[in-house]
């Protein structure tokens, strides 16, 4: 089941960097913009995750939380908000359930070979916990800003 612009957000808890939890639920009455990234520390997440990290003034200012999601494990994930001084909740899917119920596990392709994966893609989730915005295959350049543009519209 796809998820779709005005269906309801799929629930979710994850344990954050640290171990503590962090779930939709927690953030009713707010915006949140849940990105899906493949692994920590690497070239495209790193530098997408920095964006929003470099943004995340902008994002408060409209009553938004940002939410970035991995199936790294919880030690990687408080490596890497340690490094880059991430002020936002990193959730570690390591069972994959959250990238399922959005849609972000999937197949890819490299050299020929497939293998199931994170895909990169946002979902802007407003304060009734309906999905107002979906970005899937994102490209980083750029995307940050038309995320926090969408979140400005609402």
């Amino acid at each position: 089941m796809a998820i779709k612009e005005g269906s309801k957000a799929p629930a979710f808890s994850l344990p954050d960097a640290g171990g503590k939890p962090v779930s939709l639920a927690s953030l009713a009455g707010r915006h949140v913009v849940v990105y899906f990234y493949p692994r920590d520390d690497t070239p495209g997440c790193t530098k997408e995750a920095c964006g929003f990290r470099d943004t995340l003034p902008d994002f408060k200012k409209v009553k938004a939380a940002v939410i970035g999601v991995s199936r790294d494990s919880v030690a990687s994930h408080d490596k890497f908000k340690k490094k880059y001084e991430l002020p936002f909740a990193l959730g570690s899917d390591a069972d994959g359930k959250t990238s399922e119920a959005y849609g972000t596990w999937v197949e890819k392709s490299m050299y020929g070979r497939k293998y199931m994966g994170m895909e990169r893609a946002t979902f802007l989730i407003d304060c009734n916990g309906v999905v107002q915005g979906i970005w899937r295959k994102v490209k980083v350049p750029g995307h940050v800003e038309e995320v926090l543009k969408a979140v400005k519209a609402l």
